[in-house]
């Protein structure tokens, strides 16, 4: 069921060269047959490594075709269907050559979903290229603005990561004995390496998160990419960094990590003052959300970063964890309905000039409302996901009990203050006071059904979270178990 999963995508996507299939259709249905494949599967789980399958790849260095399904990985799994097929339903207008277009945001599925059931370390370097080639072509093929130039610096950057990360994947493989990629045998039995790897690893994950000070192709990528691609690079594929962090270095490197603890508590506490402050100053609507999404990962670094230290609280340890993981989902959630919001401003006025809009309110009472509704949930109003995610993170690092983790919890939480003056500005000013120049009519039926249910989520865990803590607590206490070694 799990390789189903993975591959009905791009299953889906042969079937476009067809003609007169109606291409946004068929990627709709999909999408949503591969998220009937996932609820059936967190149904099912049992606990442990489910839907395990092994196949014989390249047997010579020790890698397969190995995947499965965890606390960990299987939220990511759900939050990745259910983010597509909201893509999908927003993307049902018209739009240049769909099928192309289709057939790409396909093929980005397979992949994501592909790397976050990947248990082999080639698998999932082979999965994480393949995001960034996949992403190129979306943003360079369908943007807008200096889409070529924003298209490359992404490729660019990404790819200089991938390769760092392949270096520090080929230490793991050197160190382990016996040699092998397979991620369960090296989180089992540790590899001999050190600091060096450690940094490759981290290096190559990082610029993919983004942290600071590797963010910088962020912010162009997503203001001229469409907002479809906006919405899966926040939502998706930023995660497959924090996810690496969480399934390949901090188990894997247990050693090098708890040494070097403080270093990546303090790159998540930068990353989220510096993404807060700079997203305050922006003028443009798009840039500002990017950079609010170098915030929230920060604050995922920053509980990772609590995890590996060498004292404290082992219970607080694991809720920064789970607070991490929580965060994964509802950032995924929260910001790709954000984005999704902004390319209804594109759609309409052809803009993102934050002084060029008031009013909206007046015109647009669906489309404010659900706007409002992600403001007050990114910036982690209690009753929605945000709130869950940051308070278990605040509350772990915190209560690890040492006095540099709780500095960097009493700096951090400053952040979220900076977070609520950045939305409730650009609520006021676009949305309430006098009509700006630019006019905004109501969101559509497909737009509403495309964002609407992202933000039912994040109300559905902000109110009743433990139908998703109970899946990935006992992965965040093997986490704790493993890195403490």
């Amino acid at each position: 069921m799990l390789s189903l999963t993975i591959f009905l995508p791009l299953l889906a996507a042969a079937l476009l060269p067809v003609p007169r299939l109606p291409a946004r259709w068929i990627w709709v249905a999909a999408a949503a047959a591969d998220l009937v494949l996932v609820v059936v599967m967190w149904l099912g789980y049992g606990g442990g490594i489910g839907y395990e399958e092994r196949l014989r790849w390249i047997p010579s260095v020790g890698a397969g075709y190995h995947v499965g399904v965890d606390g960990l990985s299987l939220p990511l799994i759900a939050l990745t269907a259910v983010l597509f097929l909201a893509c999908a339903i927003y993307s049902l207008k018209s739009t240049e050559r769909p099928k192309s277009y289709a057939a790409l945001f396909l093929f980005l599925q397979t992949v994501s979903t592909g790397l976050f059931a990947a248990l082999d370390l080639l698998l999932f370097f082979v999965f994480f290229d393949l995001s960034i080639v996949g992403m190129y072509f979306v943003i360079v093929g369908w943007g807008h603005g200096d889409r070529a130039r924003s298209a490359l610096k992404f490729f660019l950057y990404t790819f200089l990561g991938s390769l760092a990360l392949l270096l520090g994947f080929i230490g793991l493989y050197l160190g382990g004995d016996p040699r092998t990629f397979d991620i369960v045998e090296l989180t089992a039995n540790p590899p001999q390496a050190g600091a060096l790897v450690l940094l490759a690893v981290g290096v190559g994950l990082a610029v993919k998160t983004p942290t600071v000070p590797f963010h910088t192709w962020l912010p162009p990528a997503h203001t001229d990419a469409p907002a479809a691609g906006s919405a899966i690079l926040a939502g998706i594929l930023l995660k497959m960094g924090t996810y690496g962090f969480a399934r390949i270095a901090m188990p894997m490197l247990p050693g090098p990590w708890r040494q070097y603890a403080w270093v990546i508590i303090v790159v998540g506490v930068v990353s989220i003052l510096y993404g807060a402050l700079v997203a305050l100053a922006q003028q443009n609507i798009k840039r500002l959300i990017a950079y609010t999404s170098v915030n929230h990962m920060g604050y995922i670094v920053l509980a990772l970063g609590a995890a590996g230290l060498a004292a404290g609280d082992v219970q607080a340890k694991q809720l920064a964890v789970t607070g991490a993981v929580t965060q994964m989902v509802s950032h995924g959630l929260i910001t790709g309905a954000l984005f999704l919001l902004t390319g209804i401003l594109w759609d309409r006025a052809h803009s993102y000039d934050l002084d060029r809009f008031g009013g909206i309110a007046a015109s647009a009472r669906t489309f404010t409302l659900m706007t409002a509704v992600a403001a007050f949930a990114s910036l982690g109003l209690p009753g929605l996901s945000g709130f869950i995610a940051e308070f278990q993170i605040f509350a772990g690092v915190i209560g690890t009990g040492t006095p540099g983790a709780v500095v960097a919890g009493g700096l951090s939480i400053v952040g979220i203050l900076i977070t609520a003056a950045l939305f409730l500005r650009f609520l006021q000013k676009a949305f309430l006071g006098p009509p700006g120049e630019l006019r905004v009519s109501e969101a559509l039926p497909r737009e509403v059904t495309s964002i609407a249910p992202l933000l039912a989520l994040s109300l559905v865990i902000g109110i009743v979270p433990r139908w998703l803590l109970d899946l990935i607590e006992p992965f965040s206490a093997a986490l704790v178990t493993w890195v403490s070694r």
